[in-house]
């Protein structure tokens, strides 16, 4: 039987999963005093397999309460010599997570010193706004829906000032614990079809709220509100209260997450 002197000590197998859950059911990635996290699930999931030993998850990034991901990525430690392939961890946690709204799109052996987290090299998000009077039916807690019209071409000249490197200050939830507010933003832009908006977003890491609170100031923007030059002095003032209202977290999906390498890329195809 393991316990939990010996599970240290035993030689593990680590593997990148790559994931896509639901938020609207979790307080976010991270597992909470209270209430359901997706990282609770997983682990759990992962228990299974183990024998009932204990399987922690680091992963690429941690989604609040309502997020969404398609693209999420996290490393687990299984015990070695399982026999345990990419098919069979994609398939068993999908099994074991039921009826949650999570799945494991793919699972991919990696070096022990291959890190979720700090081996990333880019982080991708898309935010979806429906952009029209009359309510949702089926998006629902999966987009925002904003009534009034937008000119996403304001939006997309107001988000060329925030490209580049820069204190995102203005930008960062109060909570944030990032040390320094520097970072570069490779891309941001705004497209629409039809009545749906999306707005991409790309660096390396991000902030915490960074991308929300960036959606919410080109959503003033888009309406009227502000003339799309006003973003450059929120930048520059670095004062959270300079810019626009936190966008909600329904809206926001973790789409994507690089690695140089990128261990999916050598994965057999999918059985």
């Amino acid at each position: 039987m393991v316990t939990a002197e010996t599970a240290t000590a035993l030689p593990v197998e680590r593997w990148a999963v790559r994931i896509e859950y639901d938020g609207r059911p979790f307080v976010g990635w991270q597992r909470q005093n209270t209430g359901l996290s997706v990282q609770q699930v997983l682990e759990e999931a992962a228990g299974r397999l183990a024998a009932g030993r204990t399987v922690p998850s680091i992963t690429a990034g941690r989604t609040d309460a309502g997020v969404h991901a398609t693209g999420q990525v996290a490393h687990l430690d299984f015990p070695e010599g399982t026999g345990l392939t990419g098919s069979k961890i994609r398939d068993a946690l999908n099994f074991h997570m039921k009826p949650h709204p999570v799945a494991i799109l793919q699972a991919a052996p990696v070096d022990p010193a291959w890190n979720a987290r700090f081996s990333a090299n880019r982080r991708s998000y898309r935010y979806r706004i429906v952009n029209r009077r009359g309510r949702l039916a089926l998006d629902e807690g999966r987009v925002w829906l904003v009534k009034r019209p937008l000119d996403t071409d304001a939006m997309n000249s107001a988000a060329r000032h925030l490209l580049g490197r820069h204190d995102f200050t203005s930008f960062r939830a109060s909570a944030c614990q990032a040390r320094n507010p520097l970072r570069t933003l490779d891309r941001l832009a705004v497209t629409r079809l039809g009545e749906d908006i999306v707005i991409e977003a790309e660096a390396r890491s991000f902030l915490h709220h960074q991308v929300r609170n960036m959606v919410g100031t080109l959503k003033l923007v888009g309406e009227g509100t502000w003339p799309p030059d006003r973003v450059a002095e929120v930048l520059r003032a670095c004062d959270r209260r300079a810019a626009g209202p936190t966008a909600p977290p329904d809206g926001l999906y973790l789409t994507a997450v690089g690695y140089d390498p990128d261990p999916f890329r050598t994965e057999a195809p999918p059985s």
